[in-house]
């Protein structure tokens, strides 16, 4: 089976990798990749399971970083800054804290090492509904997911992650069954008997309540020399709602 991730590359400089979040693929983060690639050599991973890298048994985030140490030790990086979106973000914090070494800075977006409540039953029922009924076109499948979602732009997000099979309908591109079974553990937080002591950025969405200042306790013990910035007017997707503002801050850290 073949083990590498599947990444794209962008510019030259300094190395910096992004990790997308649960469902996406590295395509996703494209605005941020052009918004870093006049300053920085910008890989953008697809994590397994996700896009068109291999499927993992069982999805974790200790496997995701060491996927992502194993690529770096085949594209002989000996150290990058991260830039991870939520689940992206967990899985470039796992990393520091394993092996700290190959983390210089690390920007971590709208998610913070704690464990989360469920919050997607929603979306993998909808996935479920359109992996038994393959649909004739991304019109049809994008009906069956909001019988299950009721934010279009979810819906939206998700239809990028289908492919066309041989009988021209359309499946997941993803590890759907895989994610689900192994969503408890994605969901799970942190911990270190050691913390990070690179400098870190927890980028958060001022209208997004996944990184509360209950959580300062927990981000104290595991990162050394963190900051947190709010970009206000934004949610979970504030690369997305806010790519200027988000790609300022980003640059204003890692330079």
């Amino acid at each position: 089976m073949n083990t590498t991730l599947h990444d794209s590359v962008l510019g030259n400089g300094p190395d910096v990798v992004l990790l997308h979040g649960l469902f996406g693929q590295g395509s996703n983060l494209g605005g941020i990749a052009r918004g870093l690639q006049g300053e920085f050599k910008v890989h953008s991973l697809d994590l397994p399971d996700h896009g068109h890298s291999f499927w993992s048994d069982p999805p974790s985030i200790a496997g995701y970083a060491k996927a992502v140490a194993d690529w770096m030790e085949q594209r002989e990086l000996p150290v990058a800054s991260f830039v991870g979106h939520s689940l992206g973000g967990k899985v470039a914090m796992q990393l520091a804290l394993t092996q700290p070494v190959l983390v210089d800075r690390l920007v971590v977006a709208d998610i913070a090492p704690v464990a989360y409540p469920r919050g997607h039953d929603g979306v993998f029922a909808g996935m479920a509904e359109v992996a038994r009924n393959p649909a004739a076109s991304r019109r049809e499948a994008g009906d069956l997911l909001s019988k299950f979602i009721s934010e279009d732009a979810v819906v939206q997000f998700l239809l990028l992650h289908l492919m066309r099979a041989d009988d021209g309908r359309y499946v997941w591109r993803l590890n759907r069954e895989g994610l689900e079974a192994a969503y408890d553990g994605l969901r799970e937080g942190l911990d270190s008997d050691l913390p990070f002591d690179g400098e870190t950025l927890f980028l958060r969405g001022g209208d997004s309540d996944y990184v509360l200042e209950s959580y300062a306790p927990h981000m104290d013990k595991l990162f050394s020399h963190y900051r947190v910035e709010t970009l206000e007017g934004t949610g979970h997707w504030l690369h997305a709602e806010k790519p200027a503002e988000f790609n300022a801050a980003v640059l204003d850290f890692l330079l």
